[in-house]
């Protein structure tokens, strides 16, 4: 089956099933990756090296024999070209995503914001007791960029440089990173080498992602957004998606926020107008229309290859 043929069933499979919840590989793989943390999590006492060495070895037994297996049933046999996008199906998510951020944008519209809270802490680590209008619409379009990366591109990315195999690597260590990937004392060492590998992983695909947001709005803005503001961003990878998307969206994002009771005062993203309620719904249309891009661009890239 061609990388093309995949990429669009296993979007299809998504379409119509979305992600599964109770029985979603991923699910057995965060147990299994908590029973590891469990074992070899150490004291914040503890020297920092002593620390990174048993994160490093709780991601390699978290990753590795899972890989292992997917790499033996999908290597050949009669089934394996129908294991592909199903494999990719199940590392992707664009329907949650975007159900996710309606969710959230429903609640809005009714001015219920005791709701649009509770929406948007299903989908962010930030607190969001006390938010406010503004600050729930930024949160649920900065989500909506960041993981149109993490949960729809990267993924499919991985899957045309090295099958299902890189797919699903990539789906596990972006899992470890959003479990272990914190900058406090529990986790900053021990949780180390899994932040480091999402960020390795991540870096072409986030910045593919953010040519093809450039691509489909306010070029001239995403690019000067990009190129001036995502160097300001902590993080190396959702900086420059989220600034692209802010200039190709032509809103403003960012600013302060309280994650685990500190407050934060992020970079300011994009130099646009002030969001309002139906920009959720546009971040979504961008997020579907750069899936349609990609699988135009594969689909392009086969007929000449």
């Amino acid at each position: 089956m061609s990388i093309a043929l995949a990429v669009f069933f296993a979007l299809l499979l998504d379409i119509l099933l979305g992600e599964p919840k109770k029985w979603h590989p991923l699910v057995f793989f965060g147990q299994w990756a908590n029973y590891l943390e469990r074992q070899f999590i150490q004291s914040s006492h503890e020297s920092k090296i002593r620390q990174k060495a048993y994160g490093f070895l709780a991601l390699v037994l978290a990753i590795l024999p899972v890989s292992m297996v997917v790499f033996i049933v999908t290597r050949g046999g009669l089934l394996a070209p129908y294991l592909s996008p199903i494999m990719l199906y199940f590392c992707i998510a664009p329907r949650s995503l975007l159900q996710h951020t309606l969710a959230v944008y429903r609640p809005l519209q009714q001015e219920n914001l005791v709701q649009a809270r509770l929406a948007i802490s299903m989908i962010v680590s930030r607190e969001t007791e006390q938010m406010d209008t503004l600050q729930i619409r930024k949160a649920a379009i900065e989500t909506t960029l960041e993981n149109g990366a993490d949960a729809v591109f990267a993924p499919i990315f991985w899957f045309i440089i090295a099958g299902p195999v890189g797919a699903l690597f990539y789906r596990l260590s972006n899992t470890l990173d959003a479990m272990w990937g914190y900058k406090n004392a529990h986790y900053l060492h021990f949780g180390f080498a899994a932040a480091r590998l999402d960020d390795v992983l991540n870096w072409l695909p986030a910045r593919l992602t953010a040519l093809s947001y450039l691509l489909l709005g306010d070029s001239k803005k995403a690019w000067f957004c990009w190129r001036t503001q995502s160097p300001f961003c902590e993080s190396p990878n959702a900086g420059v998606v989220m600034s692209a998307g802010a200039g190709c969206l032509n809103v403003q994002l960012g600013g302060s926020a309280i994650y685990h009771g500190v407050l934060k005062n992020k970079a300011i993203l994009g130099v646009g107008r002030v969001v309002v309620n139906e920009d959720i719904k546009r971040a979504n249309l961008l997020i579907v229309l750069s899936a349609v891009l990609w699988l135009g661009v594969i689909i392009l890239g086969e007929s000449i290859a």
